[in-house]
């Protein structure tokens, strides 16, 4: 049967990331209307007979960055070149912005051959967690604060991404901000997954803040399992971690095509999501 390729209806975004799930992703809850906001048309699908067989994300944050992410071929048809077509619709989308993805091991060399350098490891830690540190100056991210958010992720995401994340701050997900002298000094979220909860971001200004973000965002899921996707160049944050009982589980590493941004990285102890970056 012929191919067909075209942009993901809402309803077929969220099948894509029931795939997800069942390739032990652990997608959030209400990940797929979230996801949408970011950029409505970035996610591509391959339909045979009408059904889906493949899809992606190729998500455009502005005229010079983008990320490409859930890219998953139907089990039952694979190896029939239509994971290949959704990528190349997804790169042809994205054009010549920086590109950014969260690769596999298995799949590393296969990027690195299409462009993509390797900039760093991301390790999933994931277990209970009591306290890591002092609540210290723990607020809710309240409306009159989002610009203040906003203007701290610019600092930490390689674009802006307003829409996004004027989204992703709203419940169900609890957003915790610490503020000193008027001034954001790191930010995370924690969402419901199907599994336990994700924290993701978690921006700070230095370790001992990303902390007590951590601890305050646990603490709204007692008793659940948490799981944080932490760049490995945190070592001291990673060593805090496994301290208090969490396991690292799998890695991927962030690649890039075009340039490494001009984020920094250092402030990043958790990044927001494998999918989108």
């Amino acid at each position: 049967m012929p191919r067909t390729i075209r942009t993901l209806a809402p309803e077929d975004v969220e099948a894509l990331v029931d795939w997800a799930a069942a390739e032990g992703w652990n997608p959030g809850l209400d990940d797929a209307a979230v996801f949408r906001a970011a950029d409505p048309e970035g996610f591509i699908g391959a339909f045979v007979d009408g059904e889906m067989v493949a899809g992606i994300s190729a998500v455009i944050y502005g005229a010079d960055f983008g990320f490409i992410g859930l890219y998953i071929c139907r089990p039952d048809r694979r190896g029939q070149g239509h994971g290949k077509a959704v990528w190349h619709a997804g790169m042809a989308r994205l054009g010549n912005r920086t590109i950014g993805l969260d690769g596999v091991a298995e799949q590393r060399d296969n990027y690195q051959r299409m462009g993509f350098v390797p900039a760093y490891d991301t390790v999933r830690y994931s277990g209970p967690v009591g306290t890591l540190a002092s609540p210290g100056d723990i607020q809710p991210v309240a409306p009159e604060r989002i610009a203040d958010i906003l203007a701290y992720d610019r600092i930490c995401f390689p674009a802006p991404r307003q829409s996004f994340l004027e989204e992703w701050l709203q419940p169900p997900r609890i957003a915790l901000a610490i503020v000193k002298s008027g001034t954001v000094s790191g930010y995370g979220v924690a969402r419901p997954c199907r599994d336990g909860f994700k924290i993701g971001p978690l921006f700070a200004d230095d370790m001992e803040i990303a902390l007590q973000l951590l601890t305050g965002l646990a603490s709204v899921h007692a008793g659940k399992t948490l799981h944080i996707d932490v760049p490995a160049t945190n070592g001291d944050f990673t060593a805090r971690l496994e301290a208090a009982g969490l396991s690292p589980s799998f890695t991927t590493t962030r690649m890039y095509r075009g340039g490494v941004p001009e984020n920094i990285p250092a402030r990043v102890f958790g990044v927001t999501t494998l999918e989108l970056g």
